[in-house]
């Protein structure tokens, strides 16, 4: 490791030890250390697959094959790959449950540092920065599946419990990287859901004071509150030193049910001034506060339809261009899949995919995927309680993106895909030792398919930048 990497906040710039900006661009590793239903194929939650897995495999089978997934999702030859396209980082979004079971709270288990030891010596072995983004967090710190959420309630908010297993854990991560220049710095929280928008700051302040006791050099990244969109909490306080403000920076028109682009989707025109717009909104605190501007994540979700893909390539290519115009740094989402997004994805005649085909395909009929599907098949079950809720409660406003958005979590992310979990675990029926292995390969580099398109795209934007 070369000391001189050690990166650090000077105004509104990324710099390193010898003062040279640096301009992080970079993917997500999601799907690994978190794992989310979209993106390897599970139905509902990272919990439910486990357990679905364990009783198909038995326990210590269950192990191998997570052992096996584990070493092949990310190694040097993604690594490698990441930084041929002129990259510079990644973000590691992990799951608190790598480091600590609910049933032994503060107990911290040494595997999950290994795993994270492991992704970080290979990214700098490649010249990579790591940024660690505890992605789920005890109670669960937003609505969704993302932070392995089974209700549609944030419990992380209510319960000091909670908090202080977080503050526990970030301790021993600060004290592990504390010195290290290959790591970036810490993404305290993914996608905040604070419904009050009272208890983000103190909590982040608190978690921010245990790390910097431990370690601190290392920068902090804060995602604003509703999901990274939102930092009206973080108003009137003075940024702390070596701070950084994380915007979310999502789309429509590159969504799964997304319009053309340029074009309406759902009853809104977005062009690239459209596009800049929602973008000067979302990180105006951070010019506001002459911080670095970094989106954490952002990036289309593909299609099998040529035309749409071209769509959400216009769609990147803008996005892209604007945050070069901005001088902001910038990690997309997400690098590996079994192909709605990824740079790299599982290929279709993998033995995975081929193993959980009925449960995708069940998964896209009931539109159970936030992220991945639409509800086009079963608006006879959504549209009646649309309807029913608007006419009867038409000022429920719910957290954090209103009422429908609220009835589609309920009934296509909860009532339709917690069943599904039976389904997929049906799957695996039968399999032995050799397939397990064979499984998990399905995700190994030099096994899966690379979107070329995107790779081009990506590693033009970064060849022609000014900014370096």
């Amino acid at each position: 490791m070369e000391s001189d990497r050690f990166l650090q906040v000077a105004g509104d710039r990324f710099v390193d030890a010898a003062g040279r900006t640096v301009v992080l661009r970079g993917y997500n590793i999601g799907g690994f250390l978190n794992m989310e239903n979209f993106l390897t194929g599970f139905p509902s939650t990272e919990s439910l697959q486990r357990g679905a897995l364990a009783r198909a495999l038995g326990p210590e089978r269950c192990k191998r094959f997570f052992d096996r997934f584990m070493s092949a999702f990310f190694g040097d030859d993604d690594a490698r790959f990441i930084a041929s396209l002129g990259m510079n980082h990644v973000r590691l979004p992990v799951n608190y449950l790598h480091f600590e079971d609910d049933d032994r709270p503060f107990e911290l288990k040494e595997e999950g540092f290994r795993l994270v030891d492991e992704v970080v010596a290979a990214c700098d072995r490649h010249g990579l920065y790591v940024i660690v983004d505890l992605h789920a967090l005890p109670g669960c710190q937003n609505m969704d599946w993302h932070s392995n959420n089974p209700t549609h309630h944030a419990h992380f908010w209510t319960h000091r419990h909670f908090q202080d297993r977080v503050v526990n854990l970030w301790e021993a991560l600060a004290r592990r990287y504390r010195g290290n220049p290959a790591v970036a710095g810490y993404n305290l929280m993914n996608e905040p859901g604070d419904a009050t928008g009272e208890k983000i700051a103190p909590v982040c302040d608190r978690i921010a004071a245990a790390i910097r006791a431990v370690d601190p050099d290392h920068i902090l990244f804060l995602d604003g509150n509703r999901y990274g969109t939102d930092f009206t909490p973080f108003e009137g306080r003075v940024p702390a030193p070596n701070t950084v403000y994380s915007a979310h920076d999502y789309k429509t028109p590159g969504m799964v049910y997304g319009g053309p682009y340029p074009g309406v989707t759902r009853g809104v025109f977005v062009d690239r001034a459209h596009v800049e717009r929602t973008f000067l909104e979302r990180t105006a605190y951070m010019r506001k506060t002459a911080t670095p501007v970094w989106i954490g994540e952002f990036g289309p979700v593909f299609t099998n339809d040529p035309a749409r893909d071209e769509d959400k390539y216009r769609l990147l290519s803008d996005q892209l261009d604007l945050y070069e115009s901005h001088g902001a740094s910038w990690a997309i989402w997400a690098y590996k899949d079994i192909g709605g997004e990824g740079l790299v994805y599982a290929a279709p005649d993998s033995a995975w995919l081929g193993r959980i085909a009925p449960v995708v395909a069940k998964k896209i009929r009931l539109g159970v995927d936030s992220w991945a599907t639409t509800d086009a098949s079963i608006r006879h079950i959504m549209a009646p309680i649309e309807e029913t809720f608007a006419k009867e409660y038409p000022a429920f406003e719910p957290f954090p993106f209103g009422q429908q958005r609220w009835i589609q979590t309920l009934v296509r992310a909860i009532l339709l895909a917690e069943p599904m979990v039976a389904d997929f675990e049906a799957c695996f029926a039968g399999v032995d030792d050799a397939a397990a292995i064979e499984l998990a390969d399905s995700f190994r580099f030099d096994r899966c398919v690379r979107r070329q398109p995107l790779a081009e795209l990506i590693a033009s934007k970064i060849a022609s930048s000014s900014l370096r």
